[in-house]
């Protein structure tokens, strides 16, 4: 079993030292544990201080892609290069990594195939009263949105089992962590979480200028993602929503009507009409999405197969280069498999 903890890093010469001296190199249930880091376009000396922190791989991307195509990126070359689970983590070391052995042991176990870490917000002192309410009304619409009960859906500190991984495709820009979970709860993931612990605050968050621009950004992605995954209910509520509105004017110039004085009541008549017509679009819409989700879903599972068979014939990871070979760890990806393919792997393309 091989397990690769994966840090998506922007320009973080300076935490990325402190981060890497805390992930641990030995872990129950795995027979080699790796780490990859994820440069995404980074102007400043992250590469060499990973290399000097004995990092086993590098995704170097060209240009600065943001978090969620770092992450897909690190996703995608940890499957290539054999992990069985996948562990991502932040570069500003804020989740502690003593919990790593904890967030796997649900997938060790055969329990979970995605294990999401509870930073439990509101006991962490750096966090104001208002993001903590704001966390926790964030992490309630998530859950509603994706049929789960993971308490603390913005964070980052989590684990994939190799089957979750190739089923994962993060196509928002911004960020995967809400991304993904709409999408495992969809997909119905076995998903679990466990209480963890976060360390004292190293820096300013790179991902939200301000408050209110963290709550926006995070608005608009859980609309948007929820929308891909339920066009029906979203457009038809906002057409029932339409039609409501449409009956009041239309129940004004009614009564206007009966009692005399319909002529004066004409502008009611054509707010109505106008509301009416919107309901209709929009129920249509809603329609149209339905038929998209469903081809969205084929399109998915048509990417998932790819993956496979890219995994099967051991295509090297995109932007890939070799880290520092920590002392005592193998260079192969996997005992008895050959580049890039897990055992599993080899197996299967052999029958």
């Amino acid at each position: 079993m091989k397990l690769i903890i994966q840090i998506p890093c922007f320009n973080e010469e300076e935490t990325l030292p402190e981060t890497l001296a805390d992930l641990p190199r030995e872990v129950p249930g795995f027979d080699v544990v790796e780490w990859l880091v994820i440069d995404d376009g980074s102007k400043d000396r992250t590469i060499a201080v990973a290399r000097e922190g004995g990092v086993d791989h590098i995704v170097k991307l060209t240009n600065n892609k943001g978090l969620a195509a770092g992450f897909q990126a690190g996703l995608d070359a940890c499957l290539k290069l054999g992990a069985d689970v996948v562990v991502n983590t932040d570069a500003d070391n804020q989740y502690d990594a003593s919990f790593i052995p904890a967030l796997v042991k649900p997938i060790v176990d055969g329990n979970a195939d995605m294990v999401v870490g509870d930073r439990e917000t509101d006991s962490i002192e750096h966090f104001s009263p208002l993001k903590k309410r704001l966390q926790f009304l964030g992490s309630w619409v998530v859950r509603q949105a994706s049929d789960t009960d993971v308490p603390d859906t913005t964070s980052g500190f989590r684990a994939y089992n190799r089957e979750a991984a190739i089923q994962l495709v993060v196509v928002s820009k911004f960020t995967y962590t809400l991304e993904t979970i709409i999408q495992a709860g969809k997909q119905l993931v076995a998903i679990e979480a466990v209480p963890i612990k976060t360390n004292p605050k190293t820096r300013e968050s790179r991902l939200f200028p301000s408050m209110w621009s963290y709550v926006r950004r995070n608005s608009t992605s859980i609309g948007r993602i929820y929308a891909q995954y339920e066009p029906l209910k979203v457009f038809m509520s906002f057409a029932l929503l339409l039609l409501v509105l449409a009956a009041i004017p239309f129940i004004r110039f009614v009564v206007s009507y009966v009692q005399g004085d319909g002529a004066g009541h004409v502008q009611s008549l054509i707010v109505g009409a106008v509301l009416f017509n919107a309901a209709f679009v929009v129920g249509v819409l809603g329609i149209i999405g339905d038929l998209l989700s469903a081809q969205r879903s084929l399109i998915q599972r048509t990417f998932e197969r790819v993956r496979r068979i890219e995994l099967s014939l051991g295509i090297p990871p995109s932007h890939y280069e070799p880290g520092a070979k920590p002392t005592g760890q193998p260079a192969t990806t996997g005992a008895g498999a050959g580049p890039g393919q897990s055992t599993e792997d080899r197996e299967a393309l052999e029958v």
